[in-house]
């Protein structure tokens, strides 16, 4: 079992919410309409990107070769937040989210 975990600051990414450019670099499709349909889309960005982190670091023991980019976050029908890499669900990792207007902390535990 491996725990990852991540803290960030919202406004580090209110300025990245209009940069195309920057967030198809970090971010899937899914996770660019998802933050951006919503109405704090800065906040939702910052915690896909927590996500990320922390599952990057939860993984990065078992994989040397996972990178931020390969890793997405998506919410099931229900809003709980999924995490797929390369594209498919990756059912061996839990993650929780929680954010303030300020933070943003993720954790993610893989078994």
């Amino acid at each position: 079992m491996n725990i990852g975990i991540d803290i960030e600051e919202v406004k580090r990414f209110d300025k990245y919410v209009k940069d195309k450019t920057y967030l198809e670099r970090i971010f899937s499709k899914e996770e660019i309409l998802y933050s951006l349909a919503k109405k704090n889309a800065a906040q939702h960005l910052t915690a896909r990107f927590a996500a990320k982190e922390a599952v990057w670091k939860a993984l990065s023991s078992k994989n040397k070769n996972l990178v931020i980019t390969d890793i997405s976050v998506r919410n099931d029908k229900d809003g709980k937040p999924q995490v797929y890499v390369k594209n498919k669900k990756y059912n061996k990792i839990n993650i929780s989210l929680s954010h303030t207007k300020k933070y943003v902390a993720a954790v993610a535990i893989a078994f």
